[in-house]
């Protein structure tokens, strides 16, 4: 077995691969950009080594620097995670020639499965069912255009170099066909560092199910059963579980078996995953996706009802080890579900959020698994992807996973920075998902309901406005009457007036007079609200009219966050509210929708533009955001360039309407 070990990715894989590596009693180094200096994966692991700036093309991604780290710290081989290098036959390759093991596949499984184009001719030659489609490798634009045209519409377009949903575009319309794929090859190559394209029939009513395989040096392969990844917004997984509540353990088998060959042809070896879409009402059909040659996301899940450790039957295959187990051995007990908690605003189209993380809450419990990357003090940039951690739940059934699921997101929060949590409670509970009837549209059906901004309770700005209280008012018996805060005057006590605002909402006046511990509490135009407060820490109980319910509270900046009950939301106080930066809407102005980069500039100062005409683009975490006139009219202000990083709301263009008497 190794004795030194390198990981070569970030976040919360990187914790969670150091955290094997521990067990077994390897030692692990940590490599870093300077962007991620003090990240929880260096603090973990043994050795950490700085390896570049932020953006990835100068760090993660330099096969260069990653292998002077291995050198120079001794490591025999390097497990790199998922993205990145993790299917970069050029990294596989530098690993062999410079004498460290790659803990992945060997460069000819890369090769065959990593690039979507050879990886569906290869399964196709082998009688695999694959998705009607061009894999045509070295398409032009127009060619791609041709392809999607002969395919018929709906189309799928999707980078051939890469996974992960980055890059692709459904196209429904031949009108948006050049501005898709120009946009799809960006991603691609900031994603994947190649804008190959291939064209698919996008198949709409669909499962995305995907088999984990395993396999070693000495012949034998075998499958570790299915998960189902229908539940995705943009391509993206957002809930995965094992076992897909749709297969009868026929289909399990035909799947299974499906996989284990198309591995087997490629002489593969180690952790890799066969995905297939599914006709959602005829299960038995079903195509090849491709194949990612690397450990996934939702590795866990398939963990949780082997009792299996992915990562050490990685580490124990890479080093020329048998598989402890063969097919007959493979057993799935119970249910588990996973949820991916990013940094994002699902009410604004799941844009990527920044900042700094000022309190943390991470469930524990029966049944309960956090990976996370997560620390106090913690930065969430926009360099990397919006992924921080994942909450995963087994049950001896799916209907016990789900609902430890559900309280476990309820006791999640990461206080300074929006995520998804409460979004994916939502979806959690919604009947369709309940009820197993899953499907890779039901995310965009659903809409407002499941991404809609929720209005905050009016407890939740009370809790926030006695948290200030408390956090002033003087300790102990013996009171200053100058210094108190109780509103205390002859007659009865006057109130202390809050004006608190959460994003995207309207300031609410919360009044509060009396004390933290006996107090009254008048939210808008509501009834006055008996109230009491009981501090420990960051803990925070609060009684309203006898319900008490315990919140975590941090005030930082002049936003206090609350985390409780369900629900984690940062409330400013008014006074000091930004003024600057408003939203695009009738008087012109554009303003960027998450803090990013400015990638694309498609106007100039004077250009006369409509309604809806495509102005910038603004990428984050590897997202594209197209920002579009709000009327028509002339582009008065265009204050960025191509390559200028943005702050969130910071106006970006400004378009002036026609004069009165100018339209024509």
């Amino acid at each position: 077995m190794f004795e030194t070990v390198l990981v070569a990715n970030r976040g919360e894989i990187a914790v969670r691969v150091i955290r094997t590596l521990r067990a077994m009693g390897i030692r692990s180094v940590a490599v870093h950009s300077e962007a991620d200096a003090g990240a929880l994966h260096t603090r973990l692991a043994d050795v950490a080594v700085p390896i570049g700036p932020a953006p990835a093309a100068l760090s993660y991604l330099s096969i260069e620097r990653v292998l002077d780290a291995a050198r120079r710290t001794g490591a025999q081989a390097v497990h790199p995670g998922y993205g990145f290098l993790s299917e970069n036959v050029d990294f596989a390759r530098a690993c062999e020639k410079a004498g460290i093991v790659f803990i992945g596949p060997p460069v000819a499984a890369i090769e065959a499965m990593g690039d979507k184009i050879r990886a569906k001719q290869t399964v196709a030659a082998a009688g695999v069912p694959v998705v009607p489609g061009r894999t045509e490798p070295g398409m032009d634009d127009a060619a791609v255009a041709r392809a999607a045209v002969e395919v018929g519409f709906p189309v799928l377009l999707k980078p051939s170099a890469g996974g992960g949903g980055k890059g692709m575009r459904v196209v429904r319309d031949p009108a948006e066909l050049a501005e898709q794929i120009a946009g799809a090859r960006r991603e691609a190559r900031s994603s994947f560092g190649d804008d190959t394209l291939l064209v698919e029939r996008y198949l709409g009513h669909s499962r995305h199910i995907e088999v984990q395989v395993f396999g070693d040096e000495h012949g034998t392969v075998v499958h570790l059963g299915e998960r189902e990844c229908s539940l995705q917004r943009r391509h993206q997984k957002v809930i995965e579980e094992a076992p897909s509540p749709l297969l009868s353990p026929a289909q399990r088998q035909a799947m299974g078996a499906a996989a284990v060959e198309a591995a087997r042809a490629v002489g593969y070896t180690g952790a890799g995953t066969v995905e297939f879409i599914v006709d959602a009402d005829s299960p038995q059909d079903f195509f090849f996706l491709e194949m990612n040659t690397r450990l996934q996301v939702e590795h866990p899940v398939t963990e949780c009802v082997t009792g299996l450790d992915l990562v050490e039957l990685q580490l124990r295959v890479a080093a020329g080890g048998r598989l402890p187990i063969g097919q007959d051995d493979v057993r799935l007990t119970g249910h588990a579900i996973e949820a991916r908690v990013y940094a994002e605003d699902p009410a604004r189209g799941f844009l990527p959020q920044a900042g700094e993380v000022v309190g943390l809450v991470e469930p524990t419990g029966a049944g309960v698994r956090v990976d996370s990357s997560l620390r106090v003090g913690g930065v969430i940039g926009t360099d990397y992807d919006p992924m921080l951690a994942k909450v995963i739940a087994w049950g001896p059934d799916r209907e016990t996973a789900r609902a430890r699921l559900v309280t476990a997101l309820g006791d999640t929060a990461v206080l300074g920075v929006a995520t998804n949590t409460g979004f994916l409670r939502d979806l959690l509970t919604d009947p369709d998902v309940v009820a197993g009837r899953l499907d890779t549209g039901l995310i965009e059906r659903r809409g407002e309901a499941l991404t809609g901004a929720r209005p905050i309770p009016p407890h939740v700005h009370a809790a926030a406005a006695l948290a200030l209280l408390a956090e002033v008012e003087p300790r102990g018996t013996a009171v200053d009457p100058w210094a108190d805060t109780s509103g205390w005057r002859l007659g009865e006590p006057a109130w202390t007036v809050r004006r608190l605002q959460a994003p995207g909402a309207d300031p609410v006046t919360v009044r509060v007079r009396g004390r933290s511990t006996a107090a009254q509490v008048r939210v808008g135009d509501g009834e006055p609200m008996t109230a009491r407060v009981d501090r420990d820490g960051d803990l925070l109980g609060v009684t309203l009219d006898d319900v008490t319910t315990r919140y975590t509270v941090v005030h930082a900046g002049g936003t206090v966050w609350l985390a409780g009950d369900g629900h984690a939301v940062g409330l400013r106080e008014h006074e000091r509210l930004a003024t600057a930066g408003t939203a695009a809407g009738s008087d012109g102005a554009v303003t960027a929708p998450m803090p990013g980069t400015v990638t694309v500039v498609q106007v100039s100062l004077g250009d006369q533009v409509e309604a809806g005409t495509p102005l910038l683009v603004v990428e984050a975490m590897k997202m594209e955001h197209v920002l579009t006139a709000p009327l028509a009219g002339t582009v008065t202000e265009l204050p960025v360039t191509a390559g200028q990083s943005v702050r969130l709301d910071e106006r970006v263009a400004v378009v002036t309407p026609p004069a009165p008497g100018e339209e024509e």
